[in-house]
């Protein structure tokens, strides 16, 4: 954002609110992400995330913005309401149960009604994955044998997946009332400011191991030269469109003359943004973090050996499943034959394609061309600084993953404050030198 447009926000009071209230709800969740639970032994959990930190539990450390790796009271983050949204919308995707479709067709009514389910879905998830991370936890213990758990008794096991399932609805209604009353998408939000508020320490470990001499400064600037490069790209990707022109038809409505102009109808080349990166880590996840469970049993074991974090079959997977929700989330909110029927009742054609059927079928036909090429340069973004990550031991906060949801919500937020300021500006240099008639007609407008 340019200095006009922050120095813009400061003069609109309504978006400065906006912003002020998702900073302090921010602020809340730093510090509720900061509360050990009682009956936990802090430095014990400490070592074991050390010895984890480029594994699963270091991957949802991250997404819970450091809680975990502290076993604070939002230890699960937002992880169970991901994961029942994704569920859910996969039934509803898939047919599976009608009553859903049928919601889906009710316009906001039905949406109250599904996100409601999902919450309720989202409980039920949390309480199995908190007794289910206590009950590992209880099997774990540092390199000298010492238990995370100080006293693991049956109450201790109670209060704690109370105390996590609890924690979990409450970061879900932190990010609900993050996108009602502040600015962006709250659950982003949430996960943006865990990997951002971890950075600082991540560049440092890079920095200390050059001291040390652990690693190259040939390679640290390598490493820092990467990262840039993914972000550039992220930002590149994420603001690309393929614009369809879009012809008008001349229509003659009593004395006046309407239409004959030409206009595109603009498609994101990413259209699912960071979502699609989200579901697919939360995917792959979900069975590694059940095997983390019981580590030690065989099945655990294998699973880890087949897809553990930087397997080839691990990044086949990855790969596989953010293409698959590209086009699962374009599926859910681009309908081709809505915009077709829209496009012919107001006279409208693309040059060159006939309205009605043919105009759907060429723009399902783009629409699949951009998604595919879209989701695998994603893919790209996402996978290669990761190998080398690997490769290198660098913080997890520099693999492709934690770089495109950084990046992708940043530049999503940045739109939305950009959108507030053009709805409350708009009509500002009208009026000026303006007659009283016109500016109070601006002003309507505006309004």
């Amino acid at each position: 954002m340019s200095d006009n447009t922050i120095s813009n926000i400061f003069n609109a009071p309504e978006l400065k609110k906006r912003l002020l209230f998702v900073l302090v709800a921010l602020f809340v969740f730093r510090v509720a992400a900061s509360i050990p639970i009682p009956g936990i032994n802090t430095d014990v959990i400490r070592q074991i995330f050390n010895m984890q930190q480029n594994g699963v539990l270091g991957f949802l450390d991250i997404f819970s913005g450091g809680a975990m790796s502290r076993f604070s009271i939002l230890a699960l983050g937002i992880m169970p309401y991901i994961n029942a949204s994704i569920i859910i919308g996969l039934v509803r995707g898939a047919h599976l149960i009608p009553a859903l479709d049928r919601m889906h067709k009710e316009g906001e009514a039905g949406r109250r009604k599904e996100n409601q389910i999902t919450r309720v879905f989202a409980l039920v998830l949390a309480a199995f994955q908190g007794f289910g991370l206590t009950f590992a936890l209880g099997k774990m213990s540092a390199p000298g044998g010492i238990s995370a758990i100080i006293d693991p008794s049956f109450t201790f096991y109670l209060v704690t997946t109370l105390t996590l399932t609890t924690g979990t609805m409450f970061v879900m209604w932190l990010g609900e009332q993050i996108t009602e009353k502040g600015i962006g998408n709250g659950i982003s939000l949430i996960i943006f400011a865990g990997i951002v508020d971890r950075l600082p320490n991540a560049i440092w470990k890079v920095i200390k191991s050059v001291q040390v001499q652990e690693m190259s400064i040939l390679t640290a600037l390598l490493i820092f030269a990467i990262v840039a490069l993914v972000m550039a790209f992220v930002v590149w990707v994420e603001t690309a469109q393929r614009q369809i022109p879009v012809q008008y038809a001349k229509r003659q409505i009593g004395n006046k003359i309407y239409g004959g102009q030409t206009s595109y109808l603009p498609l994101k080349i990413d259209q699912s943004g960071v979502i699609a990166v989200i579901f697919a880590s939360s995917i792959i996840y979900m069975p590694l973090t059940i095997a983390n469970f019981n580590h030690t049993s065989k099945w655990a074991v294998a699973l880890n050996d087949w897809i553990g974090r930087g397997h080839p079959l691990y990044f086949a997977v990855y790969i596989f499943l953010i293409v698959f929700f590209c086009y699962f989330y374009n599926s859910m909110t681009i309908n081709p034959e809505e915009l077709a029927d829209n496009m012919k009742k107001n006279g409208g054609f693309i040059p060159g394609i006939r309205p009605g059927e043919p105009t759907k079928i060429y723009i399902d036909w783009v629409l699949n061309r951009i998604t595919l090429s879209g989701a695998l340069f994603i893919c790209v973004i996402a996978v290669l600084p990761d190998l080398l990550r690997i490769k290198f031991n660098v913080p997890f906060q520099f693999g492709g993953t934690a770089l495109l949801i950084a990046v992708g919500v940043a530049l999503d937020t940045a739109g939305q404050i950009q959108a507030h300021l053009m709805a409350r500006n708009y009509d500002i240099p009208m009026m000026k030198g303006a007659n009283k008639l016109a500016g109070r007609r601006w002003f309507n407008v505006g309004e």
